[in-house]
């Protein structure tokens, strides 16, 4: 049987230098069909929405290990996750709060919902629209950055954990995703990012990555 080569995210030598244990699992899938919405998907919402609410109090999720992870590395790289929390802590809370569901398409819909089981953030980016092999690496001061949802660009301050194609930034590290290289209806093949931080092992970020990709194939289609 042939083995399957895991793939990382390349990292700046000097930004794995900083911060020892960072690592982000990369999967690349060709041939989705992404919708808008899809009624199995909602389905399979409400039972994971059950799961979360029989797992977790929102009183210990900043405890927990994962968690605390991913808040003491966002303190390190100048985000207040008391102001912009990881997401994968972001959508706990949210179903805890009894608010809905982000619904974005069913291709963000299906990693978000295995963000929320594993506690795992993941990102991902529309493959023909990035230029060459992605880095992770330091931000400069007064890098140009317009994220997600952003009304207009901003300037970074500098030492924020940013990824880069060869022409732009696709990401503030692991916090927003750039407007240009995201995920829409359109887009066929995907570039998935599972989004590790120092403390967290690569059995959990494969575990992870695991349950994603299940979700992203069984609701969107698409080879590895």
């Amino acid at each position: 049987m042939k083995r399957r080569m895991t793939q990382y995210l390349q990292i700046d030598k000097k930004l794995h230098q900083n911060f020892l244990g960072l690592s982000a699992r990369i999967k690349i899938i060709d041939g989705v069909k992404i919708y808008e919405e899809s009624r199995n998907l909602e389905d399979y919402k409400i039972e994971v929405i059950k799961k979360i609410k029989d797992k977790w109090n929102i009183d210990e999720l900043k405890e927990d290990p994962i968690f605390r992870a991913y808040r003491d590395f966002f303190w390190k790289v100048k985000i207040d996750p008391t102001k912009n929390r990881p997401a994968s802590e972001a959508i706990i809370r949210r179903i805890l709060r009894e608010s809905p569901f982000p619904k974005i398409n069913t291709l963000v819909d299906s990693y978000n919902l295995a963000s929320a089981e594993s506690g795992i953030p993941f990102a991902a980016f529309d493959l023909d629209k990035l230029k060459g092999e992605p880095l992770m690496r330091e931000a400069k001061t007064n890098e140009v950055f317009l994220g997600i949802g952003m009304e207009k660009p901003v300037n970074l301050t500098g030492g924020e954990v940013v990824i880069q194609d060869e022409e732009k930034l696709i990401a503030v590290y692991p916090y927003r995703d750039a407007d240009y290289s995201k995920v829409t209806i359109k887009t066929v093949r995907i570039h998935l990012m599972t989004c590790g931080v120092p403390n967290i092992t690569d059995n959990k970020l494969e575990s992870a990555e695991n349950l994603a990709v299940s979700n992203i194939l069984r609701f969107c289609g698409g080879t590895i």
